[in-house]
């Protein structure tokens, strides 16, 4: 793998800061709210911070660079779909449980829903990623969808993906200066209180968790190489490279040695030479 090192350093740097994201909104809650309840109050309300970024920030995420993880490349297609369909599964589960928190509060506390523009991006970012898993699911992992579909499909699915993952950053920190600016009284947000600094430095590291995790998934050389990817027997007896087909026959566990390698291009190189060697042979 090209960049080995820089890899792992980005994403340890991106774990760190998603870990800290979290244990931020945490102690936001605790520290400076009501904690966390089921009970209308504003520890109700109090859910939606903490699993917005648990789970539509931090584990959605995770689901975005799980193919790229370079020990995973010997694991099979199949596996990394479902590790990939699991992760968004949450993320999606834990942001509707949010948004039912927050219009619960609302209700109770007579508070109209969906006047602010963080309302109206949020809300439609939590539909189109429940379409974008939905979709994923019936293209990309049961076994119906032709091949030329899932192909035409996929740089949809990748852009869209990005673009949602982009978007709820972006929704997360008006909803941290939004939620500040109601809560902040005496002394107010202009006056920087706390809080506020303490809040605006969890924007900042949702922020660059962010940045790192949309770098880490459009880098090219750290895509997952071809190589590892399931052939598709086609009905005039061809090969589909790129492609996920359900009988894949390896796994985390049986992987071929050639699995292992990280350097796709030199184990290409050899195969190429071996091709080469038979064409000979077969010329003579």
């Amino acid at each position: 793998m090209e960049g080995y090192r820089l890899f792992l350093a980005l994403l340890v740097s991106a774990l760190l800061l998603g870990f800290l994201s979290v244990l931020f909104a945490l102690i936001w809650v605790f520290r400076y709210g009501e904690g966390l309840g089921w009970d209308g109050s504003s520890a109700e309300f109090n859910w939606h911070p903490v699993l917005i970024i648990t789970g539509f920030v931090f584990i959605q995420g995770i689901a975005i660079i799980v193919y790229r993880l370079p020990w995973t490349w010997k694991c099979s297609k199949l596996l990394m779909k479902l590790i990939h369909a699991g992760l968004n599964t949450i993320a999606m589960i834990l942001a509707i449980v949010s948004l039912v928190a927050v219009f619960d509060f609302h209700n109770v506390k007579n508070i109209p829903n969906m006047y602010s523009l963080h309302s109206w991006i949020g809300l439609t970012a939590v539909i189109f990623y429940t379409l974008q898993l939905v979709l994923g699911f019936a293209v990309f992992l049961l076994p119906f969808a032709p091949v030329s579909l899932r192909a035409s499909l996929l740089p949809i699915h990748i852009y869209s993906g990005l673009l949602i993952f982009a978007t709820v950053i972006a929704t997360a920190l008006m909803g941290f200066t939004e939620k500040l600016i109601f809560a902040l009284k005496n002394p107010a947000y202009s006056a920087s209180p706390p809080e506020a600094i303490f809040v605006n430095t969890l924007g900042l590291l949702v922020l660059i968790f962010g940045a790192l995790i949309l770098w880490m998934a459009t880098r090219p050389h750290w895509k997952r190489p071809p190589e590892q990817n399931t052939k598709v027997q086609q009905p005039n007896g061809g090969t589909a490279e790129g492609t996920e087909e359900e009988s894949t026959v390896t796994d985390c566990s049986n992987a071929d040695k050639s699995d292992v390698e990280f350097n796709s291009e030199a184990a290409a190189r050899k195969r190429n030479l071996k091709f080469e060697e038979v064409g000979q042979r077969s010329t003579m």
